[in-house]
């Protein structure tokens, strides 16, 4: 049976601008069981004719038949599938992977072969026994000679049951005594029916070949029987040739052969875990604060209540003379009377008038200066802020000007020493004045300009008579019914107080009317721009990790390519090596996104005890954080990956 046909083989590389010719032409035939051995002066082709006839390397010309199978016009996914069906390697420089154990490396192959069936390949341990390496099956190519690392190679190219065993001069870097031991083997292992195709320069070695071919510029200069050797009788090698079956055991070995990898190179995958953990924090520690920022506006805004205009005295101008605030008019508490009569569109009891000022609290031996706000008693409604402890003060304390005050719970921290003791009952003093607290406000968690919380609430009429000495109220909150127009209704309310106060209309300066919605859609628009800019931070940081992740897989492909031209000469094809490469790339950025959700985390809590601000880590931000590391890992590794399952083999195995 003719195990190997070539009719007209030529092979020209191009080099930029320059075209090598190397075989200009060759026609040959190797019969199964034949120990065939090619030598040659170097240059004159022979490791190319190996190359070729190994498929590791494409003709540029010619027919060759493989077992009968034209496979010239092969694809290299097919090509990869038939070296590791039919053929062995055996390489003069060993080719073994550091990493790996010496049971592993025989092992290698079997993984590309698509099959589980321990028919279809030999047992690794028993291959080892054969070679005399049953005692170092756990040691590491670095810890064992060069005679015993060929021996390895030998078993490694025997483990998927060979047709062919290719062996490009896999004597030149041995002793003599190594040398005798290889070739024993090889010349065991024809005797047992396989074809050995050998590439030497040694002339002594051609005596244990039953054929010998010179090449000489890219010809076959002589081919000759050896009549010492006969060739052994072939065994019936023949298989039907399967594409290799994807499955769910072959992502299995995907993942133990990235593993591996990254566990092998423990810094590098180090630092690429460090570039993802680095932009998956900054993603959950930017978007809990950003979303603590959003929610403390929210609290803020809803602190403000709904439909509200808020009414103070504007600042007017007349004759080039500019007035302060007030100084033409001035707001009391009639006005609020008046608007609830001649304004329909105002809410029943949706208006809240306003003195303030800083008063001195003390209490329980402690002195703390904080606002004073004297609001009427319908403040609750109007605001939405109930008291959370006893209760609010009535119609009734107000007209009677009552000494009774509603506390902020930054207020109860300080004088009482805990925001969470209860002190309705308590007594205070306001500017030496007496009190009795009656209720604590609803904590509004507000940060920024203001803390909403530190303020104490009196009745109107109190602060008027008994804290500010002045009937003159600084503000105003009115509450608009939800089907008004608020525009219109402010207008309303500039026309009605310059009637009341007997000022021309052209003066509508001197009333001047906020609308708060505006106000609460504009600190919305704050919170949703702030959280867009520390998520954006955070993406750019994430982006940076997966550019980083994407250089070193870069470096790795560099540094591996030796690897991958020997993964590819021993059966693994582009989809193999893209899929490793992507894994390795997915695993790392897995785990740099799981360190970084705690990382992240850990900040956010910091940020959260001691910078005094609120943050909070959502279920999205989580999964956003985790996908998106899967996500970069995935695109940034594709690249690579792509780079190096394109690779050609047999530069692959050149590159130094």
């Amino acid at each position: 049976m003719n195990v190997i046909e070539l009719k007209g083989i030529k092979k020209t590389y191009h080099l930029e601008e320059l075209d090598v010719p190397v075989l200009h032409g060759i026609d040959l035939i190797i019969e199964q069981g034949e120990f065939v051995a090619i030598m040659g002066h170097s240059g004159s082709g022979k490791s190319t004719l190996l190359n070729i006839l190994g498929l590791l390397d494409k003709p540029s010309e010619g027919s060759y038949k493989l077992a009968g199978i034209e496979i010239s016009k092969y694809s290299d996914n097919e090509l990869a599938a038939l070296r590791n069906h039919y053929l062995g390697f055996v390489f003069q420089q060993f080719n073994l992977l550091p990493k790996l154990t010496i049971l592993e490396n025989v092992a290698l192959p079997s993984m590309y072969s698509g099959s589980k069936d321990a028919q279809q390949h030999e047992d690794p341990a028993k291959l080892l026994e054969m070679v005399g390496l049953s005692e170092r099956i756990t040691h590491r190519p670095s810890e064992i000679s060069g005679g015993q690392q060929q021996r390895v190679a030998i078993a490694r190219a025997l483990i998927n049951k060979p047709l062919i065993i290719f062996a490009d001069e896999p004597t030149g870097n041995l002793d003599t005594k190594s040398t005798r031991e290889i070739i024993k083997i090889l010349k065991d292992l024809n005797s047992s029916g396989i074809t050995i195709v050998m590439v030497t320069h040694e002339p002594e070695l051609t005596t244990y070949a039953t054929r010998i071919i010179k090449v000489q510029d890219g010809l076959i200069l002589s081919d000759e029987k050896n009549e010492s050797e006969s060739a052994s009788v072939s065994k019936n090698h023949s298989r039907q040739f399967k594409r290799k079956p994807f499955s769910l055991a072959r992502i299995k070995d995907y993942c133990v052969q990235a593993f591996g990898s990254l566990t092998g190179n423990k810094m590098r995958s180090i630092l690429s875990i460090l570039g993802v953990m680095i932009g998956v924090a900054s993603l959950i520690a930017m978007l809990a604060v950003g979303t603590g920022a959003k929610k403390s506006i929210e609290d803020q805004v809803s602190g403000l209540g709904s439909n509200l205009l808020m009414v103070s005295p504007g600042s007017s101008q007349k004759q080039g003379i500019s007035y302060d605030a007030g100084a033409r008019m001035r707001i009391l508490e009639e006005d609020i009377r008046d608007l609830e009569l001649n304004i329909p569109e105002i809410e029943d009891e949706g208006i809240v008038g306003y003195i303030t000022g800083r008063g001195q609290v003390v209490a329980k031996g402690n002195n703390y200066n904080t606002r004073v706000e004297g609001v009427s008693p319908n403040f609750p409604k109007t605001r939405g802020s109930y008291p959370v402890l006893g209760r609010f003060f009535t119609k009734g304390e107000d007209t009677l000007r009552a000494r009774v005050a509603v506390l902020g719970k930054t207020v109860v921290k300080e004088i009482f020493g805990d925001e969470d003791f209860n002190p309705v009952g308590e007594y205070i003093k306001i500017n030496r004045i007496d009190f009795q607290v009656i209720g604590v406000l609803p904590p509004k968690g507000s940060k920024g300009w203001r803390d909403e919380d530190d303020k104490v609430l009196i009745p109107l009429n109190t602060a008027m008579y008994r804290f500010a000495g002045s009937k003159e109220l600084h503000y105003l909150d009115v509450q608009v019914k939800s089907d008004a127009d608020m525009n219109e209704v402010g207008e309303d309310i500039k026309t009605r107080l310059l009637l009341t106060h007997r000022l021309p209309s052209s003066e509508r300066d001197a009333v001047r009317v906020i609308n708060m919605a505006e106000i609460q859609a504009a600190m919305e628009a704050m919170g949703k721009a702030f959280s867009l800019l520390l998520g954006s931070i955070a993406f750019i940081s994430l982006l940076v990790g997966g550019i980083g992740i994407m250089n070193i897989m870069f470096v790795s492909v560099s540094e591996r390519t030796k690897e991958i031209g020997l993964r590819k000469a021993i059966g693994a094809n582009n989809t193999d090596i893209l899929f490793q490469f992507i894994i390795e790339s997915i695993f790392v950025c897995c785990v740099g996104g799981l360190i970084g959700i705690i990382v992240g985390a850990g900040i956010s809590f910091i940020i959260s005890k001691f910078a005094d601000w609120d943050t909070i880590i959502t279920p999205f931000s989580i999964v956003l954080g985790f996908g998106f590391s899967v996500f970069i890992g995935l695109i940034f590794g594709v690249w690579p990956a792509r780079k190096a399952s394109l690779l050609n083999p047999i530069d692959a195995l050149r590159h130094d």
